[in-house]
């Protein structure tokens, strides 16, 4: 891995501008550069570790048995190809944006119009399906909140909450994304220490032998795949991070690390712990229970409501400039590009995006679709990949990346091929959102190829 450090050069092109003698106050979008390099690493794993850590490891037993640990790994080493590709073409930019900032930079405004709306399409979702999981763990303590009007409320007090927090300031925002950060990784942590401890001295309980096949491992690591995910959300505030190129590469190798880290001890425990893990639907709280007494499981439970909040928050900081890029960069409305004169936030796109989710929220019990994730996701990984190797062309003298990923045009190759394997086990009769999305990313192009010119 190779970082190239180029003080005093100005390196420009019609997406990001920047001089690197020194990191901007202000960024050219006037937006406030106040996000640090260490928090933004913890927004990037607050953007990665959900629920799913609390419930996934059981599932990917069901595929796997004993062998589920190696799916974890695999596919931490396939996502290790994608973050690489990523950390290298993220590298380059500046701007608010991420996905979409570089993909239009090396396809195109169609291309990234698409991916703009694929991006935006699994954030509203997302932050829909957390918010009404974060009522269904609430009811562990407090069972009436699931009656229609008190959940109403409750899921608008906790989003309006992250709203007001991250329309007066990025600062306050990245503060309390970092204080959620540090509320999950705590029981987590605890769990690991103590599971690590019990698995050098207890021997593991017995499971069942499970046949496995080639489907059962593309389905596993499909599955670990997505609970991988969710990094490329937190690039989109880079326009706001005080030294975005250089840190790129750093926050999402460190991000990466650390939830390899948990989720592999976590499912070695599940598995040495739990002798009815193949049904177990609670699998990380029941382990606990074994582990800590009725105590531990309690601990879980209130983790898993910190992580799910801590989700939601990082999705209520990092969503609104995914909108906001598209606006700056003239795909969509001019409104939503402003920026609040004093908090200096894109204020306009905030309300836009909290509304929004709160909308989807309300509409009923909104659950994830996960076909569309896995398509869409899969769509604009593999399509970061491509533009690594095609921004290296249009880079001529190679000096706009800070980070260059060694052998970067082969591992690009290697991405897009994982892609395209875990695509084969998608089932695309269920995505008939996603093709409405891309319809409307078609029409949404039409009109601005028409009537507005790109930005110079």
């Amino acid at each position: 891995m190779r970082f190239r450090a180029r003080h005093g050069r100005a390196i420009c092109d019609k997406n990001s501008a920047v001089t690197q003698s020194a990191p901007a106050a202000v960024s050219a979008e006037g937006l406030v550069r106040a996000i640090g390099r260490w928090s933004l690493a913890a927004l990037t794993i607050n953007s990665i570790l959900g629920s799913g850590v609390f419930g996934l490891p059981s599932q990917v037993v069901d595929l796997l048995g004993r062998l589920s640990p190696l799916a974890v790994i695999l596919a931490g080493m396939a996502m290790a190809v994608i973050v690489g590709c990523y950390a290298e073409v993220a590298s380059q930019f500046t701007g608010t944006g991420g996905t979409y900032l570089y993909t239009r930079a090396a396809f195109g405004r169609m291309t990234g119009l698409q991916v703009g709306w694929m991006t935006l399409l699994s954030r509203f979702t997302a932050c829909a399906a957390n918010a009404n999981l974060l009522v269904i763990y609430l009811g562990e303590f407090w069972p009436q909140v699931t009656q229609p009007l008190l959940r109403s409320a409750v899921i608008t007090v906790l989003i309006g909450f992250l709203t007001v927090v991250n329309y007066r300031g990025v600062r306050t925002g990245t503060l309390v994304s970092n204080g959620f950060v540090i509320a999950k990784l705590l029981p987590l942590a605890l769990i690991c220490v103590v599971g690590g401890i019990y698995l050098v001295t207890h021997a593991a309980v017995p499971i069942p032998t499970i046949g496995t096949t080639a489907n059962s491992w593309r389905s596993a690591t499909l599955l670990m795949f997505f609970a991988y995910g969710g990094y490329e959300a937190a690039l989109n505030p880079m326009g706001e991070a005080k030294n975005p190129r250089r840190d790129a590469a750093f926050v999402l190798f460190v991000a990466l690390g650390v939830v390899t880290v948990i989720y592999t001890v976590i499912q070695f425990v599940v598995v040495a712990v739990l002798p009815v893990s193949l049904h177990s639907e609670r699998p990380l709280a029941d382990a606990a229970q074994v582990l800590l007494g009725r105590g531990g499981a309690v601990l879980v439970v209130v983790g898993a409501l910190v992580s799910v909040y801590g989700y939601l928050c990082a999705n209520l900081l990092t969503g609104p400039r995914g909108i906001f890029a598209l606006a700056e960069q003239r795909d969509f409305p001019e409104p939503l590009a402003r920026v609040h004169p004093k908090f200096k936030t894109p204020h306009v796109s905030i309300l836009v995006f909290a509304v929004l989710t709160l909308g989807l929220a309300l509409a009923g019990s909104f659950t994830w679709n996960v076909t569309l994730s896995a398509v869409s996701r899969l769509l604009y990984y593999g399509a970061v990949c491509l533009a690594l190797p095609v921004l290296r062309r249009k880079d001529k003298d190679q000096k706009a990346a800070w980070f260059r990923l060694p052998a970067g045009p082969v591992f690009a190759v290697i991405g897009v091929l994982i892609c395209l394997v875990l695509l084969t086990g998608v089932d695309f009769s269920k995505s008939l959102i996603l093709l409405a999305t891309v319809g409307i990313a078609l029409v949404n192009w039409f009109v601005v190829k028409q009537h507005v010119p790109e930005k110079p």
